[in-house]
């Protein structure tokens, strides 16, 4: 059976090219339209869709402002967004993905380059995702500004030592629900961890800024979008750069972040497997590997070749609780996940497994 499809879009040539590629494709079928977020609502509220794909920027309500009413009214949807909107608009992007949008997809202004086959194939592999991705209510509300790990697990952490001993880092692999999935993780751990974070989260470019942006007024921790050079140090969240391929090596006795420029890997740049690839020849002793929410397998070719060179942990996420469960159901497949645990408990477990200074 065909998954039914809600497309929302004030342009009409947008939404005659997006149902063209949409009904073109036989695993789906566009059954519905609407303008505006307004009728989107009443059609969302009164029937059933796998994907509504929709636009920000409306008349009458915003994409923005669907997603808060779908929140406000606990009313579940799997949204991707579609957006025009680039560097420019990417805060607005990180709000969407914040009140529940699974993904998003940038919409070239140009007609010949919406019907490209890159952009068709991308944009099919994100509506694939999202039509096959249990509907549940993902509006989890955005933290406040406050370390929530219970105060009782970061004083038996202190007061014990951690599973892991010597130099050690932490490397996070995530894509579609990753930007929740985070939000869910990072705020909640203490600026007093031990260990650096690296994190490959699936976006492209002109994005992270924003978004590691967003994390660090959530978190304790400094969270930044990495640059070319930086030094890995304990209580710093490394966010890889869309549209490049992050890595860690080691120069003037530091580990440092470098940038590389390979073609996409697993269909997705920047990639995970590159960046726990780079720490085999790093002088680390120990990694905590934990791999999140996203379609595809990115992260498990890289973690298997790393366990061949170095000591690791590897955290997989929860299937009922990804937005899509599969990375951490490639790296539990594979036989590399040590543990399996929902998204709830990844924070206590992280700091359990590296421990606070």
């Amino acid at each position: 059976m065909k998954k039914k499809i809600l497309v929302v879009d004030d342009s009409a040539l947008m939404r005659r090219v997006l149902c063209d590629i949409i009904d073109a494709d036989r695993r789906f079928e566009v059954v519905d339209k609407a303008v505006n977020g307004l009728e989107a609502l009443e059609k969302i509220t009164n029937n059933h869709y796998d994907v509504v794909v929709l636009d920000i920027n409306m008349p009458k309500m915003t994409g923005l402002e669907l997603l808060k009413a779908l929140q406000d009214n606990n009313i579940p949807a799997n949204v991707v967004m579609a957006s025009t909107d680039t560097i420019d608009g990417a805060q607005v992007v990180i709000d969407a993905l914040e009140l529940g949008a699974l993904d998003f997809i940038h919409k070239p202004y140009n007609t010949l380059e919406l019907r490209s086959e890159r952009f068709q194939t991308k944009f099919l592999e994100i509506l694939d995702a999202a039509a096959n991705t249990e509907i549940k209510n993902y509006n989890i509300k955005a933290p406040v500004k406050e370390v929530d790990t219970s105060p009782k697990i970061i004083e038996f952490v202190s007061k014990h030592k951690s599973a892991f001993t010597g130099k050690k880092a932490i490397a996070i692999a995530s894509s579609t629900g990753g930007p929740k999935a985070l939000q869910q993780i990072i705020p909640k751990l203490p600026g007093s961890i031990k260990v650096p974070i690296m994190i490959v989260q699936h976006m492209p470019v002109g994005f992270t800024k924003s978004f590691a942006d967003r994390l660090n007024t959530l978190s304790e921790l400094s969270v930044k979008e990495a640059e070319e050079g930086d030094v890995l140090e304990a209580g710093w969240v490394y966010l890889a750069r869309g549209g490049h391929h992050m890595n860690a090596v080691q120069s003037g006795g530091k580990l440092r972040i470098h940038y590389s420029d390979e073609p996409s890997r697993e269909g997705v740049k920047p990639c995970a497997n590159y960046m726990y690839e780079s720490l085999i020849k790093s002088d680390l002793d120990e990694i905590l590997c934990v791999v999140l929410t996203g379609m595809g397998a990115d992260g498990t070719k890289g973690i298997r070749n790393l366990k061949t060179e170095k000591k690791i942990h590897v955290i997989a996420q929860e299937q009922s609780t990804c937005a899509v469960y599969g990375m951490p159901r490639s790296v539990v497949e594979a036989g590399l996940a040590d543990q399996i645990i929902p998204i709830e408990r990844i924070a206590q477990e992280i700091l359990l497994n590296v421990g606070v200074k």
